[in-house]
């Protein structure tokens, strides 16, 4: 595991770059869906903006207690934590389950909630620095995770979908 001020800078970077990225789309561009199977580029944005908030959640559980501390992650849990990456892989939803992620309301609402994300992502990191708590808490599938882990899971997270970010931005370029 990285030093929490590694991973506190990278996530910073990463959402960092996300935020600045907003700011190159018009509102008509961030709900243009490339078909009924993929997300919009806001979509994408309120997908990160929930599971990280779910991720912040973990950290603060894990700062308050010690329990779980003889659990583990799964094997693919340690793989993604060794190479500091989710696997390559491309995951396509069926239309209904695309549609369970709301479109933003506005841009400027994305925006300040990465923004706000980005702060209690800090304040969550420095928690996890003055804390002599070391617990961890449940991922759905890949075992236990501790504060810092869960940190830097966030960031894998962000970079995981920057794939799919990318594939989007070309199909808009591309409309005509």
């Amino acid at each position: 595991m990285q030093c929490l001020t590694k991973l506190i800078n990278d996530f910073n970077n990463t959402i960092d770059a996300w935020i600045a990225e907003l700011g190159t789309f018009d509102f008509e561009k961030l709900i243009t869906k490339p078909d009924a199977e993929s997300w919009s580029l806001g979509q994408v944005y309120m997908h990160l903006i929930n599971e990280t908030d779910y991720y912040i959640e973990q950290i603060e559980a894990s700062t308050n207690n010690n329990a779980n501390l003889s659990q583990e992650m799964t094997d693919i849990g340690k793989s993604m934590f060794r190479s500091n990456a989710f696997p390559e892989v491309k995951i396509k939803g069926d239309p209904a389950s695309t549609d369970k992620i709301q479109q933003p309301q506005s841009k400027t609402g994305l925006h300040d909630d990465m923004l706000a994300l980005k702060q209690r992502m800090n304040r969550a990191a420095q928690s996890l620095v003055n804390t002599t708590a070391t617990g961890k808490t449940q991922h759905p599938g890949l075992g236990y995770f501790s504060g810092p882990e869960w940190l830097q899971f966030a960031d894998m997270h962000l970079r995981h979908h920057l794939r799919q970010k990318e594939r989007i931005k070309n199909f808009l370029a591309n409309q005509h």
